[in-house]
């Protein structure tokens, strides 16, 4: 079993001895996504920590898309409930880069599509760059703030 999955079980089974509802609700629905995850295809199979973080990433990343659409819709005690589910699944995930790191992870990455292709990138390769800027990412960021950082990166 996946060293990130037990410690979910382990602390799902504290949150219930210890009647914490919304931490409770969060490892259950996080849980399931995993096993939803692990069953997923033709056969079952038993997940990876990087895919379980993958999971809680897809989960965290629906909780607060889920949030802002209840709170455009005004209802507040909705939308501040998808923010403590989303806050309770992101202790899971390792801490995001900051923009000074993310910033020299994208000049890393343009540098070594510019090496491939013997110039400088443009617009046009701008998936090429994604490419090798997510694998030195490594979900340590939101794809959002990457494409950003690359597009800045690629037209300045």
């Amino acid at each position: 079993m996946a060293e990130l999955k037990a410690r979910l079980r382990s602390d799902l089974a504290a949150a219930i001895k210890n009647r914490e509802t919304t931490r409770m609700a969060s490892l259950r629905m996080a849980l399931t996504a995993v096993t939803t995850e692990e069953v997923a295809g033709d056969t079952a199979r038993e997940l990876t920590d990087a895919e379980v973080q993958r999971v809680l990433t897809r989960e965290v990343k629906k909780r607060k898309e889920a949030a802002e659409a209840f709170a455009g819709a005004g209802r507040t005690e909705q939308a501040q409930a998808e923010r403590d589910e989303s806050a309770v699944l992101s202790e899971y995930l390792p801490a995001q880069l900051g923009d000074e790191d993310l910033e020299s992870l994208v000049a890393a990455a343009v540098a070594e599509v510019t090496q491939q292709l013997g110039e400088a990138p443009g617009q046009r390769q701008m998936g090429q760059v994604m490419k090798a800027a997510n694998a030195k990412v490594a979900g340590r960021a939101e794809g959002g703030r990457v494409a950003a950082a690359v597009r800045a990166h690629l037209t300045a």
